[in-house]
């Protein structure tokens, strides 16, 4: 049976029942197979949620030529949006992110072409290993929650913060036509709160250190 048969159904699987469901022996009967079959390819569930994690990290379409033409901070933008999107068809994927450090080839690719921008950039290695992780924790901690956003909480109706005692809390009051706000809207204005920081920072380490005058 092809490895890449077993992943996908793996994947549908997580898509439709969370991780929790995945395993060994749901996968073989919605393969219509037997477990020594899939432990022929994978060695536990542990390798095979890898697999499914790095296959899912590979449907983000980055071109690493195209990147190294473009400025940090739209390698970097293009590149966290493109993961939202990817995890927006795959919220309960991004959960597993959650307890391991992805390790994959495409997760390594994606890692190296964004680090590779930064240090591109003027970045030191340090700040470039932060800011890296910043974005990706960033990404997944929205992504997340794309799987767990409710549909029918009052608190998602823009008359539930209307109605609110004004005298109470009268600064969320006047607010409230704008509340809530959006996942997606959050998500972007998010991100370039932290882009405009790492250009803030990039910019400081550019300033020449002051040269303190005798007297």
């Amino acid at each position: 049976m092809p490895v890449e048969r077993i992943i996908a159904a793996a994947t549908e699987i997580v898509d439709e029942d969370g991780a929790e469901a995945l395993t060994m022996r749901t996968l073989a009967q919605r393969l219509d197979s037997g477990t020594a079959t899939l432990y022929r390819h994978f060695r536990s569930r542990a390798q095979l949620i890898a697999h499914v994690i790095d296959t899912v990290l590979g449907e983000a379409d980055i071109d690493a030529a195209a990147a190294r033409e473009m400025p940090w901070r739209q390698v970097v933008e293009s590149g966290a949006r493109t993961l939202f999107e990817v995890f927006r068809a795959h919220p309960q994927v991004a959960r597993l992110l959650a307890e391991r450090i992805p390790m994959g080839p495409n997760a390594m690719r994606q890692r190296e072409f964004m680090i590779a921008a930064l240090l591109a950039a003027g970045f030191g290695p340090e700040l470039a290993a932060q800011a890296y992780a910043t974005v990706a924790r960033f990404v997944l901690g929205f992504a997340i929650q794309l799987g767990e956003h409710p549909t029918d909480d009052d608190a998602e109706l823009p008359e539930t913060w209307r109605a609110q005692d004004p005298q109470s809390y009268p600064a969320t009051v006047a607010v409230a036509d704008h509340l809530p706000v959006g996942l997606e809207r959050e998500f972007s204005l998010g991100l370039e709160l932290i882009l405009n920081g790492l250009t803030q920072l990039l910019d400081d380490a550019d300033l020449p250190t002051a040269v303190p005058t005798s007297t």
